[in-house]
């Protein structure tokens, strides 16, 4: 695994082949991943940017519509009154009728957003950081990172002081970034529904975002490149770390940035400076090879020996209403009564046989008994 190197290279923003020195790696880097947990607080944290919305009161009500009761041969719902237009007798108010009333209409009283546990989020904040580290969850989200020199990418200061737009894209294009970018811009399209009518007519996936400590340009210069992002490490938010709830995003750290995650995480006995009443979530589990440990020679001898399970009681069956139990005490069984049934059937080469031995039969007793029965023997 990535997170298992002690340090990280950190490499020059303008000449990424030249490694200016190497950096611990932080602990909050190396804690466990909770995809259950992300998922959970980005799908609550998205309700939290919701407005409210609602039909009006009289919207399917605003007309003086009565039934026409009975006798008429027509429904009971109200209609229009009047007449000379065709409007007038149509069936109104009821949400099955043209123009009518919604069932169940939406209410600005609905309950719009979900409240958090500040823990959970710090929770899935660190599990989210902690997934950018490893190279097939990044991968597996549909990054193209094949040129990227190591996971966490980390780069000097300088680029923090970027101005240009233009600057900052060949940057990005000498760190290996470029396969990224240009899926970014291939994956451009218009937006299905009725929001494209609605002020966000194309969507397009997200690229790589940056993580920064100071903003001197950093932002302004970032903000017009298609698909990238910038972050301060003072203010990481799930809905960036995790887009769609899927942890695993492209990050790529300033030097600075990089430095202050263990000034803000700590580690996992000293707690979180920066963060009140907060410890590094700890694995419940140091290897997670449970057949290992199952199978270990100092589990194995403290374990009971092996139980025999119960012998079922098996039901007798009786051979002579049950073939197959017949079959298995005499192998011969079926066969047999196949035999006999094929001799009973005109056609086969059974019933010729039994034939064949009948009539050879009925010959003997004749010739016997032309032979020795006469006279008053007969």
């Amino acid at each position: 695994m990535a997170t298992s190197r002690p340090v990280v290279s950190v490499y020059q923003f303008d000449n990424p082949s030249e490694k200016k020195c190497t950096l611990p790696m932080p602990v909050v880097l190396t804690c466990g991943l909770r995809p259950d947990l992300v998922r959970t607080v980005h799908r609550d944290m998205s309700k939290n940017k919701r407005q409210a919305y609602a039909l009006m009161k009289k919207s399917g009500y605003d007309t003086a519509a009565e039934s026409w009761g009975t006798g008429r041969a027509v429904a009971r719902i109200p209609r229009v009154p009047g007449g000379g237009t065709h409007r007038a007798g149509q069936g109104a108010f009821g949400n099955m009728c043209r123009g009518g009333g919604m069932a169940h209409p939406t209410v600005t009283w609905r309950r719009w957003h979900r409240r958090l546990n500040v823990k959970e989020k710090r929770h899935a904040v660190v599990s989210a950081l902690a997934a950018s580290t490893l190279p097939p969850v990044v991968m597996a989200r549909g990054h193209r990172i094949g040129e990227v020199a190591e996971l966490p990418l980390v780069i000097t200061d300088g680029i923090e002081s970027t101005q240009k737009t233009k600057q900052a894209y060949e940057i990005l294009r000498k760190l290996g970034c470029g396969d990224e970018l240009d899926r970014v811009l291939r994956s451009r399209k218009i937006r299905p529904g009725q929001g494209k009518s609605r002020n966000r007519r194309y969507v397009k996936r997200l690229g790589p975002l940056l993580v920064y400590a100071e903003d001197n340009g950093i932002v302004r210069a970032f903000r017009n490149i298609p698909g990238v992002e910038t972050a301060s490490v003072d203010r990481l938010n799930l809905l960036r770390l995790a887009p769609g709830g899927k942890f695993g995003r492209f990050l790529i750290w300033t030097e600075g940035a990089f430095k202050k995650l263990s000034d803000i995480y700590g580690t996992l006995k000293s707690g979180c400076p920066l963060k009140k009443n907060y410890r590094l979530p700890r694995a419940l589990m140091e290897n997670a090879d449970v057949a290992r440990l199952i199978n270990s020679d100092e589990v194995q001898s403290v374990l009971r020996p092996k139980l025999d399970p119960p012998k079922k009681a098996v039901t007798k069956k009786n051979p002579l209403s049950n073939p197959k139990v017949m079959a298995k005490l005499n192998p011969g069984f079926l066969k047999k009564r196949l035999l006999r049934k094929q001799a009973h059937e005109k056609g086969t080469p059974e019933y010729e046989l039994v034939q064949k031995a009948k009539k050879a039969r009925i010959e003997e007793s004749k010739k016997y008994n032309k032979e020795h029965k006469k006279g008053p023997n007969t």
